[in-house]
């Protein structure tokens, strides 16, 4: 073998061995400055948190200046807040009977709700399931509740009244009469809409009825069952105000309407701001609960 052959055969082995012995030298991407990080995070919440600020605050300037001019019926924000000053620093008072801070009221208000809309939640989803699976069970029980959901809430008072002879489960049946609809019409909705694909693969691996509906007819029909499930919680904090007023006792609608009896404007006006808020941030929880367990796919 040539010496010009051997300097190539040798260059050929060294080049290959150079090259594996090379580090290896990997990107890693920049990561932004935590400055710019924050700045951006502050951009989105202004713009979410501001423009609903303004709104409110050109609201009060409108309502202040209108109620401010003699012969007005309603009070001002300016006396609003004085008069209700009190209860707005100590809402955790509690001087026996139904003399208590807006804290108990909101909280007997909220426990009630919370029972009610839980066996609503519970029977509207069993039902709707029911109702979507079965065409039998559509033709026979669809009608009735159609029918049943267009009876006004505080119509069925008088006789959960009869029936249960104590305000406390009246007020929860009602609440439960109520949001039950929304939740078993979604329901059955999302069911109904299962691709036919999904029930085809079912049928492939041959799944039993608990396992079909635990992973193929809840997860299908999850954004149509928070769709009702926020529909039915709305008209749960609906209904329960409503209730209070007539059934009496600690809870924020009887609390209105012992202010009405009382004339004390100014506290149903602060009362009211309550139950507003209260029912934005029930509405956001269940917005929020649906986002997660639909992985973003319920509508917010």
């Amino acid at each position: 073998m040539s010496m010009h052959a051997m300097k190539t055969e040798v260059s050929a082995v060294a080049i290959p061995q150079a090259a594996a012995a090379a580090p290896v030298v990997t990107m890693t991407p920049k990561r932004a400055p935590r400055a710019e990080t924050y700045a951006k995070m502050a951009k989105e919440t202004a713009a979410r948190v501001v423009p609903p600020l303004i709104v409110v605050a050109l609201l009060l300037v409108v309502w202040e200046l209108i109620c401010r001019r003699a012969g007005s019926s309603l009070p001002p924000p300016s006396k609003v807040f004085k008069d209700t000053r009190e209860l707005i620093l100590d809402p955790f008072f509690d001087n026996g009977g139904i003399d208590k801070g807006l804290f108990w009221h909101l909280s007997a208000s909220l426990q009630r709700v919370a029972y009610g809309y839980s066996l609503a939640a519970i029977a509207g989803i069993a039902l709707g399931t029911l109702v979507g699976q079965s065409v039998w069970a559509m033709r026979g029980l669809d009608p009735l509740f159609q029918v049943l959901r267009t009876i006004p809430p505080l119509a069925w008072l008088p006789l959960s009244l009869a029936a249960f002879r104590d305000g406390q489960p009246s007020a929860i049946f009602v609440i439960f009469i109520t949001s039950v609809w929304p939740i078993i019409i979604n329901t059955a909705v999302g069911i109904r809409n299962i691709p036919q694909d999904y029930r085809n693969v079912a049928a492939v691996v041959q799944l039993n009825p608990l396992e079909f509906f635990t992973k193929i007819m809840i997860p299908a029909a999850a954004p149509y069952i928070f769709t009702g499930l926020r529909i039915g919680i709305g008209l749960s904090w609906l209904a329960i105000v409503a209730a209070e007023m007539l059934i009496g006792g600690v809870g924020i609608g009887f609390f209105i309407w012992d202010a009405w009896n009382s004339s004390h404007i100014s506290e149903i006006i602060l009362a009211l701001f309550y139950v507003g808020i209260i029912g934005f941030v029930l509405d956001r929880l269940i917005a929020g609960l649906g986002r997660i367990v639909t992985c973003g796919t319920a509508a917010n």
